[in-house]
């Protein structure tokens, strides 16, 4: 089995999103059969800012450590590290050669804008066909920037990616028009049930952040009467401004 084998429209894989050694495995460990890294608890860890291409070495690092357990891996790298589309294909090459089966690539760009349309499209098609799952990542719901999401699906759709992926909606309808506008399978955040993302054929569900921001939950839960959970928002806060 490949590990594109295991995006199935309707019967979606669920990924655990890791931070550091033992949140990946402690997952593998419970039989996943495949980890995805988070960038927001890569960059909490390590100090840095979220989605502002401040990660990279830190990014490796963690793969580094990961790349023997017995699961397939996939690798958030923001939006490449870079606005050359030959540089975030080297990097790529490089993930590809320590063993990774996938990379996440989005179009977000720190200041809250997306990257321009044109040029997402050229760094997909310099990162495609290296022999590992792209899956390419719209963040026109994430950010709320008004551009129409299924342009961008069906754009990148033609690049040669594996995947889409389409964070910031938890609405059934709107999941189930991106999944019929498009031919690859459909990546979502975890949200509403599965059963119910299965239902509309979504083919991967990826925890994000959750899980790190959980983990931090338990902890304070063992110093404070019932803690919320942390949000995305609340943790930015705490990191560094971007540079």
């Amino acid at each position: 089995m490949t590990f594109a084998d295991l995006h199935q429209p309707g019967k979606p894989l669920v990924l655990p999103n890791a931070w550091d050694y033992g949140s990946a495995a402690f997952m593998a460990a419970r039989g996943h059969p495949a980890i995805g890294t988070t960038s927001l608890g890569v960059s909490a860890v390590h100090g840095r800012p979220d989605a502002a291409a401040a990660t990279k070495a830190e990014t490796l690092d963690l793969v580094d450590l990961l790349k023997d357990l017995p699961v397939f891996l996939t690798v958030d790298i923001e939006n490449g590290f870079s606005d050359d589309p030959a540089a975030v294909a080297d990097l790529v090459d490089v993930l590809a050669s320590m063993g990774v089966a996938g990379v996440n690539l989005e179009d977000g760009r720190a200041d809250g804008t997306l990257r321009p349309i044109g040029e997402q499209t050229r760094i997909l098609e310099a990162v495609a066909g290296r022999g590992v799952f792209v899956n390419a990542r719209t963040d026109t719901l994430w950010l709320a920037t008004g551009d129409d999401t299924l342009e961008r699906v069906r754009a990148y759709g033609d690049t040669g990616a594996d995947g889409i992926f389409v964070p910031g909606t938890n609405d059934l309808g709107t999941i189930a028009e991106i999944v019929e506008s498009t031919p690859l399978p459909l990546n979502v955040l975890y949200g509403p049930p599965v059963e119910r993302l299965a239902d509309v054929g979504v083919a991967r569900i990826s925890t994000g952040s959750l899980l790190y921001r959980a983990a931090l939950r338990g902890a304070l839960a063992v110093l404070e009467d019932d803690p919320g959970l942390p949000t995305y928002a609340d943790i930015v806060r705490l990191l560094p401004e971007p540079r």
